[in-house]
């Protein structure tokens, strides 16, 4: 099914819909440069950089590695790249010489994007990969690369309709329990999460200043640069996430709905009131995994509604709360019911439907999801059992219809043979005030299988490390794992009371915002060394 004019199923018909209907509103403002753009502009530079990259040789089916922070060049290339049927890899501007070489060398990628201050390390990777040419923004800009020097491709010009299902992305996911992988998205994935905005809840439309705070390379800037185009909302970019001044930049641009993820409410939560809490133009708030004891307090503090998303990189948009049922469910941690183009189903293992109300699988299907996984057929065989998508997530399903999400099935954590969601015990542990941040993980044991270890970050002041010894001694900014454990065993089950305590300074981050629990297990040496043992009172 191809799209049509007014309601395309490719990036570039989007654009050109933008451009031609809304050719003086304002489309982008990048808060950190005070940058603006119109739909005309953005159509106008995203020709010439398809100019640019055409003269390189770059055509259909061709990889880009595109190495940028939240500047305009990114989606600017990302559209220049759908106009010409060639497919954009996205490099964590966090990534050293060896996850920044795996993202290349898998991809395939003969052609990378960068500025100055990723050039060298660009250069100094390329070698082992496929990679043929590193250039900046810059040299595409002045065209002082472009001409005279070869090709990286088979320039193939720009596609001619049909173009939805072309992959407009190999998006490498977070990683958050093994390597990243590289989700082949084609440019149906982002017209069918944009107008599911758009048809759907929160209906944005033209009149709507939306903003972004994620890092480009990950997919929400990415989506909410479709969502403007396919609505003519004005987008929002901000460099990063600064919790101190995130609700400022809402206030002083207007913004009427955004969406946020991972810690990102909690830690919003933990900055001091302020006056002006509630004067904004703020309609809703899209959120994923909403800290359920948090929720209504969020609301209060801000007066406006915040509503569960559920979403993964593989497949989009794909659950959400309805308006007319949010009041019912505020702290439940439900996650409302499937979004626009989506089929859910809670399966058992062999993925049959589990009766309602008992746990299972959640498994999705329906249009706009990726392809598969790249250069990575096991993996996507796994990944998919007759047509549906395997989540990872545990989840149950009401009469209703409505799902409510358990834990990851890769994030459970078998003690004595109890199941133990490391999820419940770190929304157990946010409800302390002294914590800002946890995660939770299995550690190995002879006796009982496996044994719950927490990481704590402390809600002020900072940790010491893993060795919690000196963390007693920082004083009332550090809570006192002995302590902690007490708590939790007046909140849970006393099979799920972490035995293993550390306090950190920080916790390794994915772009979502959410803990890298791969990075927590790969831990070298006694995994429990230095950490407070509450089982036996003493530091080890």
């Amino acid at each position: 099914m191809r799209g049509t004019p007014d309601d395309p199923d490719d990036l570039v018909g989007l654009l050109d819909h933008a451009a031609s209907r809304w050719p003086d509103r304002e489309a982008w403002v990048f808060d950190e440069t005070g940058q603006r753009f119109t739909f005309a502009e953005v159509a106008a530079h995203t020709d010439a950089f398809a100019t640019a990259l055409a003269g390189l040789g770059v055509g259909r089916g061709d990889r880009v590695a595109v190495m940028l922070r939240n500047r305009p060049e990114f989606p600017l290339l990302w559209l220049a790249l759908a106009r010409l049927g060639a497919v954009l890899v996205p490099v964590n501007t966090r990534y050293r010489e060896l996850d920044g070489e795996h993202v290349l060398a898998h991809s395939g990628a003969r052609l990378a994007v960068t500025t100055d201050e990723f050039r060298d390390l660009l250069e100094s990777i390329a070698p082992a990969t496929a990679v043929e040419r590193v250039l900046t923004v810059d040299d595409l800009a002045t065209g002082t690369e472009t001409a005279g020097t070869g090709t990286v491709g088979t320039a193939t010009g720009a596609p001619s309709g049909g173009t939805g299902e072309l992959p407009a992305n190999i998006q490498y996911t977070s990683g958050t329990t093994g390597a990243p992988k590289g989700c082949v998205l084609p440019q149906r994935y982002w017209t069918t999460l944009a107008r599911g905005l758009v048809t759907d809840f929160p209906h944005i439309g033209a009149d709507d200043t939306v903003l972004t705070a994620q890092p480009f390379h990950y997919i929400d800037p990415q989506w909410n640069v479709a969502l403007g185009l396919y609505s003519g909302a004005r987008l929002v970019v901000l460099d990063g996430f600064h919790p101190s001044t995130f609700w400022h930049r809402v206030r002083e641009y207007g913004v009427t709905w955004f969406y946020c993820l991972g810690l990102m409410p909690t830690l919003l939560l933990r900055m001091p009131p302020e006056p002006d809490d509630t004067r904004h133009r703020v309609r809703a708030v899209s959120a994923s995994a909403i800290p359920a004891e948090l929720h209504a307090e969020l609301e209060r503090r801000w007066g406006v509604p915040w509503y569960e998303a559920f979403g993964m990189t593989e497949t989009g948009s794909d659950l959400r709360m309805p308006p007319d049922e949010h009041d019912d469910f505020v702290g439940t941690g439900c996650l409302g019911r499937p979004a626009p183009g989506r089929e859910v189903m809670v399966a058992d293992g062999h993925g049959r439907p589990v009766p309602r109300g008992e746990q299972g699988e959640l498994l999705l299907r329906g249009v706009g999801m990726m392809h598969g996984y790249h250069d990575a057929p096991e993996a996507t065989a796994r990944a998919f059992h007759g047509g549906w998508f395997r989540t990872g997530d545990l989840a149950t399903m009401d009469a209703d219809g409505r799902v409510f999400f358990v834990g990851r099935t890769k994030d459970m954590i078998r003690r004595s043979g109890e199941n133990i969601a490391a999820e419940e015990v770190e929304r157990a542990l946010l409800r302390h005030p002294g914590v800002r941040a946890a995660a939770v993980v299995g550690v190995d044991d002879e006796l009982r299988g496996e044994e719950v270890k927490a990481w704590v970050v402390p809600a002020t002041g900072t940790g010491t490390g893993p060795r919690g010894a000196d963390a007693a001694n920082t004083g009332e900014t550090t809570p006192d794992p002995a302590e902690l454990a007490a708590f939790c065993a007046g909140k849970l089950a006393a099979f799920k009371v972490p035995r293993y305590w550390a306090v950190v300074d920080s916790l390794p981050m994915t772009d979502s915002e959410r803990v890298a629990k791969g990075a927590l297990r790969t831990d070298d040496g006694d995994p429990v060394a230095g950490c407070y043992d509450s089982r036996e009172g003493r530091w080890r």
